[in-house]
């Protein structure tokens, strides 16, 4: 019998948030120790080696991040139907897919490191530097697709607390092993590299433990511990894989934006280059404020769809995505009211920084503008409806690119940042009208 869920209330969705808040914030702070390091203990080509060889793997596990996303879906609709069977197997599949996908990573990895080295065009001492910065982080890649796995099971369970130590361990150890190997050892980019795989394993080994003693806790069904038959289903598995294909196609859409966004920025010059950057450093540190609520309704939404409780779903929606507007209205008022001195604290270039300050006022209405799009992610997610993302990303795209070009002819980086606007805004318009026909599936047909 299915245990009941607590009522939802705006308390206990902002205790649920704020540890994916810090998990989420965390892994940017990682990226500073590990330039920190180098930048203290290595030489030249390791900062540069590290700079590209981190590009390359942000890359690749951002467009596998379909893994995390599509588990969190699929466990929450099986727990808030009570069937611990489908947790068990759900996480199983996944996890076997995150280390296929890691192996693949690993047998691939000569041509994948020639062929972006040779793209970067890097001097000869970089591309020895990043070759062996590769080569060594490369051994983690089915702990790091495998924790992907892990973390969506553990939002969709509600377990945030748990996620946030889990992501605690990964980046304080990896921090301590590249003191260890790149300042102590003095192995440089290599041990960098070296330390990060060593903290994706180790860390791998300990959320495979939690999550194990976690559902042998909840283990009170008659279908064995790994239920083979359930993780052999073909309709299960097909679903899967649609899932994670459509959610893959929508992140690469972004990915194209963002792309495009930073290379049209360019073509304004190095001052409005860098000036983007730093812009998009602010959207980046309030992403980890609304991804906080988006995990957060990918859970509590899947959940409803799973038990088929409309009034759940509507009360879920509703309560996360009130929090997440009042969080991006405060995100947003801070930009505009402190970020000119954010902006002088990350510059002491008067051009960039007044051009920076010149086009803040469009960052602080994207933030803004942004929280529909992440919130209706996340109730997409996790009633895992990923192929309207998937259609709402390629259309939002598409919408970018036709206004870009002629905004930008006619207006410079304010038409370009007045597109980019329109990107994210497009992206929660194009999925909206789906909404309703997700509230109608989890509707009796006597009530229609």
């Amino acid at each position: 019998m299915r245990t009941p869920h607590p009522p939802l209330s705006r308390p206990g969705i902002a205790r649920m948030a704020w540890p994916i808040i810090l998990a989420n914030a965390s892994v940017p702070l990682l990226g500073l120790v590990d330039t920190a390091v180098i930048g203290h203990y290595g030489s030249v080509s390791d900062l540069g080696a590290l700079a590209l060889g981190a590009l390359l793997f942000n890359f690749v596990y951002w467009s596998f991040g379909f893994l995390r996303m599509a588990t969190t879906g699929f466990i929450a609709q099986a727990d808030g139907a009570g069937d611990e069977a489908e947790v068990r197997a759900t996480l199983a599949r996944s996890l076997l897919l995150g280390l296929g996908l890691g192996l693949a990573i690993l047998l691939l990895q000569w041509p994948l490191a020639g062929a972006w080295f040779g793209l970067m065009e890097a001097s000869d001492a970089v591309e020895r530097a990043g070759t062996a910065y590769f080569q060594a982080r490369i051994w983690g890649a089915p702990a790091a697709l495998a924790l992907y796995a892990f973390s969506g099971a553990l939002i969709g369970l509600g377990h945030s607390r748990t996620l946030l130590l889990v992501q605690l361990l990964l980046n304080g150890l990896n921090a301590a092993l590249d003191v260890w190997f790149a300042g102590v050892l003095d192995l440089g980019a290599r041990g960098i590299g070296l330390g990060t795989a060593i903290a994706e394993w180790t860390t791998c080994a300990v959320a495979a433990l939690v999550l194990w003693r976690t559902l042998r806790a909840r283990h009170r069904d008659p279908a064995p511990f790994l239920p083979l038959a359930r993780l052999r289903d073909g309709a299960r598995l097909r679903r899967m894989m649609s899932a994670n294909g459509d959610i893959m196609l929508r992140t690469l859409c972004l990915l194209a934006g963002f792309g495009w966004f930073a290379s049209q920025g360019a073509r304004f010059g190095d001052v409005t280059l860098a000036a983007n950057h730093l812009l998009l450093q602010l959207v980046s540190f309030s992403a980890f404020f609304l991804d906080g609520y988006a995990f957060v309704a990918e859970a509590l939404t899947g959940s409803a769809v799973g038990a088929r409780d409309l009034p759940r779903l509507r009360r879920a929606v509703r309560l996360s995505s009130e929090l997440a507007l009042a969080t991006a209205l405060a995100l947003a008022l801070g930009i505009w009211a402190l970020g000119g001195a954010v902006i002088g604290l990350l510059t002491s270039l008067p051009d960039v920084a007044a051009t920076a300050r010149a086009f803040l006022p469009w960052t602080g209405l994207y933030v803004l503008l942004s929280v529909a799009a992440f919130q209706l992610d996340g109730v997409f997610i996790g009633a895992t409806r990923t192929r309207e993302l998937r259609n709402a990303g390629v259309l939002s795209l598409a919408a970018f690119w036709l206004c870009a070009w002629p905004a930008a002819a006619a207006w410079g980086n304010h038409g370009l940042w007045a597109a980019f606007v329109l990107f994210v805004v497009a992206r929660a318009l194009a999925v909206l009208p789906y909404y309703r026909r997700l509230e109608r599936s989890l509707t009796p047909a006597c009530a229609r």
